[in-house]
């Protein structure tokens, strides 16, 4: 099979338990809308925290799919 194009399209998944968790949910919700994703680079992990604990955590992701011209 050749190998095509690659899109890349930036995300932030958010999950009050854990980075993967947070991970997970946005290729879940891409995955409604886009076909084929092939790759996920998770660029930066962040928190929120309030009175001392982690309450939500957040990751800024990179998805690439196949382009389908």
């Amino acid at each position: 099979r050749p190998m095509g194009v690659i899109i890349i399209r930036a995300m932030v998944g958010r999950s009050p338990n854990s980075w993967s968790d947070a991970a997970r949910r946005a290729v879940e919700t891409a995955a409604k809308t886009v076909r084929n994703i092939q790759t996920v680079e998770v660029v930066k992990s962040t928190a929120e925290v309030r009175d001392g604990e982690i309450v939500e955590y957040r990751v800024e992701l990179k998805i690439g799919f196949e382009y389908e011209g």
